[in-house]
């Protein structure tokens, strides 16, 4: 890690370089603020016809899942900038969209960055019952169909986030290795506070301006959340639960067998990095080799850097594992899936890890 390390570093002061964002960041933020908050104001003109009105509904969702990526996660990852009030403004925008940033950097940057792909730990695997992520998850007979409904259930993520996940989080004694956790009352106060903001601009402020029959109502804002919500559980998925990552157990001393940085090129995986327009709008999460490595690194950085941490992984005989492409991805996540589900393949892999 220390020689990865030292020449990404050299990589930036050689060519007087900030590993935080730039110009491109700056302008892909203001896009995609615009093109979500714009179809929201033209939603509420009033204008659109309905169809109308159901694509900048879509339009809303993918702006949602881009600001996401884009905006939020560089923000709470404090990779946006080395002002740290900026990030935390900008890091409201992950409040502003319905979700929780308090819990997200505590679920995520802690303990998904720390105990990635560790089943009992890594609250990722564990997205819903429905999903078996890991073989050392409890195999349920429904998982043997979970490729056939687990895109469904991506799309469906946002809903869960913004109505139940933050709750249930912060009512969670023990949360990864935290036990008899608490949160702080600033944080439970402001946890309600931006759920209030989310559900008065979504769903109170259209219903008293346009006066829509319930169902249509209803069909845009599940138009806006399964879009969201599909586009950032793929993504997310893509990053771990793909065919070559590992899912590693601790020894009987509750140790790892490698070091952090060994254990992260293990379980983590590109996909599409040749794909610019695709790094754009996911913040460059198709690059999360380079992100688990250097969190606090800007993603416009990632396809230079990338290079350098691929270079030193055929060093010293490391996986680095990436799919040319996102359909290949897909299909790689699709066939874990699959496997992960089948009760064959569940304890064939449980006799290969005891062994």
């Amino acid at each position: 890690m220390s020689e990865v390390k030292q020449r990404v570093s050299d990589y930036f002061e050689s060519r007087r370089l900030s590993s935080k964002c730039n110009a491109t960041t700056i302008a892909k933020t203001v896009i995609l603020v615009v093109a979500t908050f714009g179809s929201y104001a033209l939603i509420l003109t009033g204008w659109p016809t309905p169809l109308q009105m159901l694509g900048l509904c879509i339009v809303m969702g993918a702006g949602v899942a881009g600001i996401g990526f884009c905006v939020a996660h560089e923000a709470l990852h404090e990779a946006y900038s080395s002002n740290r009030i900026v990030n935390r403004v900008l890091g409201w925008s992950f409040d502003l969209t319905g979700a929780n940033g308090y819990m997200w950097k505590l679920t995520h940057n802690v303990i998904h960055h720390t105990y990635t792909n560790i089943q009992g730990i890594d609250d990722d695997l564990e997205v819903s019952p429905l999903l078996r992520l890991s073989p050392e998850a409890d195999w349920k007979p429904f998982h043997r169909f979970q490729h056939i409904y687990a895109f469904f259930a991506y799309s469906l993520s946002t809903l869960n986030w913004v109505f139940l996940k933050d709750y249930r989080y912060f009512l969670r004694r023990h949360l990864g290795p935290y036990r008899d956790r608490s949160n702080p009352r600033r944080e439970i106060a402001g946890l309600f506070a931006w759920k209030l903001v989310y559900y008065g601009y979504t769903i109170v402020v259209p219903i008293l301006m346009l006066h829509p029959v319930w169902w249509q109502f209803l069909i845009g804002f599940l138009a806006m959340h399964l879009t969201a919500g599909i586009i950032l559980g793929v993504v997310f998925q893509l990053a771990h639960v793909v065919e070559g990552t590992d899912y590693p157990l601790a020894d009987g001393e509750g140790l790892m067998g490698h070091a952090w940085a060994v254990h992260q090129m293990e379980t983590t995986s590109n996909f599409s990095g040749g794909n610019r327009w695709l790094s754009w709008y996911v913040g460059g999460l198709n690059f999360q080799v380079e992100h688990h490595l250097f969190p606090k690194v800007c993603s416009v950085h990632y396809p230079a850097i990338s290079k350098i941490v691929r270079e030193v992984a055929e060093k010293y005989g490391l996986p680095y594992n990436h799919h040319p492409t996102l359909f290949g991805a897909v299909r790689s996540h699709w066939e874990s899936l699959k496997r992960l589900g089948d009760p064959a393949s569940s304890a064939l892999i449980a006799r290969q890890r005891s062994d």
